[in-house]
């Protein structure tokens, strides 16, 4: 039986990569700060308690370990929880461990965007800093950067979904006309569990679903798939953006949109290099088809 290791484990992303990697037969072993609270079974799950900054803790992880699968990622920074502290020095730390332990496979989670351009967010900035220190550090590396992701657990969709639930109308950023690329959670999960599995040879890949479409596009689509269709109601961006300084002095919590979150958005994370197919053998779901299941999953949650 293959040992996997996996940070993040208990995230979004995590906790489904980590059902598919079990679902497939390996011995699944996961970084936890809080291990008492676990989103999927124990089952063929062996748990490591410790955090990026815990060196004991990131050798026990690695130790045996046949591929590495590193999701930790935050969207916002927190305290010492910053993008670099998180995406840079952690995701370096990591990488250092599995070369000295003689993993034969590291996969990084990265994100669509990614880049060093100053223009760019502090968050996309991270992540391109923290792509090139797993380079550099650690043992032949997998990057995947997944388009905007749709599952249940998504906080954007489930935001959106309410919106449509509560008012007659949803206020639409701006013209909405943004592109994007969502791809279903289940396929970003297998996309992961074959770069893990060596599937695919050292490189950077962008991953998205097999629709383009706007932002605008996207909100109704959300309104569509729960029953609750709304009219949009086009908001200037001055005043979101103005919305968006304030929430940046919020916690990240309680903050609707921040300016970077903004940014981020109208920049647009559709992948015309979509690598899911093509080089992941992955058949991505259609948009529609995964909003469908996410409303199933709802439906179905406790």
């Amino acid at each position: 039986m293959t040992c996997i290791a996996v940070s993040g484990g208990t995230g979004f992303v995590g906790r489904h990569v980590v059902r598919a990697l079990v679902a497939r037969g390996h011995h699944v072993r996961v970084l936890a700060r809080r291990p008492q609270h676990l989103p999927f079974p124990r089952d063929h799950v062996e748990i490591v308690p410790g955090a990026l900054s815990d060196p004991p803790a990131l050798k026990r992880l690695v130790a045996g370990s046949q591929a590495v699968v590193h999701l930790v990622g935050i969207i916002a920074e927190s305290g010492r929880g910053t993008f670099t502290a998180i995406h840079v020095d952690g995701s370096r730390h990591l990488a250092e461990a599995a070369r000295a332990a003689g993993v034969a496979r590291f996969v990084h989670m990265s994100a669509a965007g990614a880049r060093s351009d100053p223009a760019a967010t502090p968050y996309h900035r991270s992540k391109a800093a923290g792509e090139a220190a797993v380079r550099t550090a650690g043992p032949p590396c997998v990057i995947l950067r997944p388009a905007i992701i749709v599952g249940p657990e998504s906080v954007p969709l489930t935001l959106l979904a309410r919106l449509h639930r509560l008012l007659p109308a949803v206020p639409m950023i701006g013209d909405g006309e943004f592109s994007m690329q969502p791809i279903w959670i289940g396929d970003v999960a297998t996309a992961f569990v074959r770069a893990g599995e060596g599937a695919v040879s050292p490189g950077t890949y962008e991953i998205g679903g097999p629709d383009v479409v706007t932002y605008a596009d996207f909100v109704r689509a959300i309104g569509a798939a729960i029953g609750r269709p709304r009219p949009l109601v086009p908001v200037p961006l001055g005043v979101v953006r103005l919305v968006a300084r304030c929430g940046d002095a919020l916690p990240p919590a309680l903050a609707p949109i921040t300016s970077d979150q903004l940014q981020m958005l109208i920049e647009g994370s559709a992948t015309p290099a979509n690598a899911a197919r093509d080089v992941l053998g992955v058949d991505p779901l259609p948009l529609e088809d995964s909003l469908r299941r996410v409303v199933d999953a709802w439906r179905g949650a406790p």
